[in-house]
């Protein structure tokens, strides 16, 4: 089969890969529908995430049909249009019976690696390193999923499948930082980012009850696309002291709840901070660049929360513990808890109250992927995301 490998640090290519094949009872075949682009594999491409290996597969936000079945899957069958959340949970350990599954303690068969790696184990994610499990990704005509009793959910009729591509992480991100940021009715709400995480964290704010929700980035098409789906107020950052502008929209107190949606490279003003970072992380001397992170806490108002939804890696330089403290800021991250949120967000998508179709600005062949992940990590043409179609 073809599928879109990572051939080194700015090198991807479309090759044949083999076929996946049933491994364990509790697999499931996805013939691919749609895969999409994500913020995080730009950090693979750029060669910031560890234990990559030339030929591995990329890719980890898709939907499909479901084609073969192991002989222990019981909740599906063949024939299912599915959505696939982008990290695999064994639905049994502690962590995922908490709803904690991106922390899975069985799903990552290298976690030893990612010990090594990231200091801690975490649940396998597709195509996204070898200390996160070196599964195969999404962006190919066929994949293996484990644990298919979990991992897989269900397509309500009315959802279409470009909705229902983005309940496989972006989506269920987005609702995550809201929701384990504490949106309640009344909030004001910061988003940091406006890609598709960012513009899905908007919008759970929104439906949890926020008065007003303010979207932060510098790209004129996204802030555009956030107002005209949303109905969000936007600051371009290149153009504005964020936090001043963020205090003087509050009265002085500042957001109740600051949602990071950028990750490791983050971009900044041209003021010595994103240049500080930008050179320590270029000669490795870090390996993020936490300037979102930075100015999320510097915004956030006494007494309010700040949750991190970007993507990082390891150690970052001059956080703001002082500030943070004494703010009495909650401060909270975690990578997608998914299964918890995508039977909940497809039901919304059926409704009408979401949809998230309108961030696959572009849709291409497989075959033309090199050339759309060039687009989406320059941000040619307005892309937002760039949706696979591996079968056209």
């Amino acid at each position: 089969m073809k599928a879109l490998c990572w051939e080194g640090v700015n090198r991807l290519s479309v090759e044949r890969v083999p076929d996946p094949q049933i491994l364990n009872d509790q697999d499931a075949i996805v013939k691919v529908t749609l895969s999409t682009t994500c913020g995080s594999d730009l950090h693979l491409i750029d060669g910031f995430i560890p234990t990559m290996q030339a030929g591995d597969v990329i890719g980890h936000e898709f939907m499909g049909e479901i084609v073969d079945i192991g002989r222990g899957v019981r909740r599906r069958k063949v024939g299912e249009r599915v959505v696939v959340c982008s990290f695999i949970g064994c639905g049994r350990c502690w962590y995922c019976t908490h709803d904690l599954w991106s922390l899975c303690d069985n799903t990552n068969p290298n976690w030893e690696l990612a010990r090594d790696t990231l200091g801690f184990e975490t649940g396998g994610v597709y195509g996204y390193s070898h200390a996160m499990g070196g599964f195969k990704g999404s962006h190919s005509e066929y994949i293996r999923v484990p644990f298919a009793d979990f991992g897989t959910f269900p397509v309500p009729d009315g959802v279409g499948d470009l909705d229902a591509l983005y309940a496989s992480d972006a989506a269920p991100t987005g609702w995550m930082g809201a929701h384990m940021g504490g949106v309640k009715p009344g909030d004001v709400v910061a988003v940091w980012g406006a890609g598709g995480v960012g513009q899905m964290a908007a919008r759970a704010a929104q439906l949890l009850g926020a008065e007003r929700v303010i979207v932060i980035d510098r790209l004129p098409d996204r802030l555009a696309m956030a107002e005209r789906y949303m109905d969000v107020e936007t600051i371009d950052f290149s153009q504005s002291d964020v936090p001043a502008d963020l205090y003087e929209r509050t009265g002085g107190r500042g957001p109740d709840v600051c949602i990071e949606a950028v990750g490791m490279e983050a971009t900044g003003a041209p003021d010595g901070q994103y240049a500080y970072d930008r050179v320590k992380q270029q000669l490795h001397m870090q390996q993020d660049r936490p300037i979102a992170v930075r100015e999320a806490i510097q915004a956030c108002g006494k007494g309010g929360s700040v949750f991190v939804l970007g993507v990082f890696g390891g150690m970052v330089d001059r956080f703001p513990l002082g500030m943070l403290m004494n703010k009495g800021l909650v401060f909270a991250g975690a990578q997608q808890h998914g299964h918890r949120y995508i039977p909940m967000l497809l039901k919304r998508m059926a409704s009408g109250e979401l949809t998230a179709r309108q961030l696959a600005t572009h849709e291409m062949s497989l075959d033309d992927a090199p050339r759309g992940y060039d687009m989406f990590k320059h941000k040619k043409d307005g892309c937002v995301r760039v949706a696979f179609r591996p079968h056209s």
